[in-house]
């Protein structure tokens, strides 16, 4: 038999047994502005007279903000579970026609730019076609695509290197500055604040993401997945052709400039996927990889001299951030998602009855996993 005291003791008891919350730094979330930090304090003491300069700051502001387009490219297909691989030939493709038509067509600046973005727009129609429709894998339609137009830049440029365009106007399409800055890092940010937009803030976002965590659930729960299929890849298309002429303008005709972009976007998309929105492909979380992985490839470059270290580094970030994304995913369903998927199971069942918000909640593991099969 328990006396009155002893009962009235046990809350008391309760109370000095509940822990302390233990004050949280974020790490979680916020391991990269951590890694940047610790990135401009090391390298700022080793090298101050080089590393802490306003050149420095721009100089790699301008020279990312091509990269950051494609990685914001890459990331719309990615949160709804698809790959595209054909984002650097497709920048490379735009770019080059941009030149070769007012070079050897005598187009003025702005009905070549438009040509050249119309052009990535149909080659996103073509990869959504290809992946929709025939139900091609959409890692297999855009890596064929990517060869195919490697390909087509041959033809438009005659196999050869073009000559940069004498325009004051192409110049200042990106080379005109702003507060030190070329405009170039504007034209990113304002993309960034419209696809951040997008993903977070609209139904389209809500759904992306949905078909990047389970195609089939999102399916059954009424999302129209052929429909958002072709806007992923539309859409990464058009910022890719848009990035290549921006590229061109701002650095001159390349005929290879593509295919070296592509491994830093998805680094930068995988490795923002556990930032910010651990979990999740964001925005921010891209642009914050992009040039957290740049300030450390720019302070070794200029320590060592080596032209190697971008490859290598940009290499050995995407293999930890793609091993991040599916240790850090946080939902219980992505778990179950992960296992089935490992198990081979073709993801119906109980999981269509899960609302759509919770369908949202992640997407980093669930591309990680799945090679982005076209619905049907």
């Amino acid at each position: 038999m328990v006396s009155v005291s002893e009962k009235k003791g046990a809350p008391k008891q309760q109370q000095q047994q509940t822990p302390r919350r233990k004050l949280s730094t974020g790490f979680d979330r916020f391991s990269g502005l951590y890694l940047w930090a610790l990135f401009i304090i090391v390298f700022g003491i080793w090298t101050p007279s080089e590393f802490l300069t306003t050149s420095t700051l721009h100089s790699v502001a301008a020279q990312q903000a091509v990269t950051g387009m494609i990685g914001l490219a890459v990331l719309i297909p990615l949160a709804a579970g698809l790959y595209d691989l054909s984002v650097g030939a497709t920048a490379n493709v735009s770019g080059i026609l941009t030149i070769v038509l007012m070079n050897n067509h005598h187009w003025a600046v702005a009905p070549a730019i438009l040509a050249g973005i119309l052009v990535a727009v149909a080659i996103g129609l073509v990869n959504s076609l290809i992946v929709v429709r025939l139900g091609v894998n959409s890692f297999i339609a855009t890596l064929g695509m990517g060869s195919v137009l490697s390909a087509v830049e041959v033809i438009i440029s005659s196999n050869s290197q073009p000559i940069p365009p004498v325009s004051t106007a192409w110049n200042n399409f990106t080379q005109t500055t702003l507060g030190g800055f070329q405009i170039v890092v504007l034209y990113m940010l304002v993309l960034a604040v419209l696809l951040w937009w997008l993903t977070a803030h609209t139904p389209v976002g809500r759904y992306m993401y949905a078909i990047g965590g389970n195609p089939e659930a999102a399916r059954l729960s009424g999302v129209r997945i052929n429909r958002y299929t072709t806007f992923a890849l539309v859409t990464s298309a058009t910022v890719s052709g848009l990035a290549g002429v921006m590229f061109s303008s701002l650095d001159g005709p390349s005929l290879d400039f593509g295919p070296t972009l592509l491994l830093p976007a998805f680094a930068a998309a995988f490795l923002g996927s556990t930032q910010l929105i651990p979990g999740r492909f964001n925005v921010w979380g891209t642009l914050l990889a992009i040039y957290v992985l740049a300030t450390g490839v720019q302070g070794l470059q200029l320590v060592s001299g080596a032209s190697w270290l971008s490859d290598m580094f940009n290499g050995v970030a995407l293999i930890i951030a793609v091993a991040l994304s599916i240790q850090r995913s946080p939902s219980v369903h992505w778990q179950r998602i992960k296992a089935m998927v490992g198990r081979g199971s073709g993801g119906a069942g109980t999981e269509a009855d899960i609302p759509l918000d919770e369908l949202s909640g992640g997407g980093a593991a669930a591309s990680s996993h799945h090679s982005g099969t076209g619905p049907h």
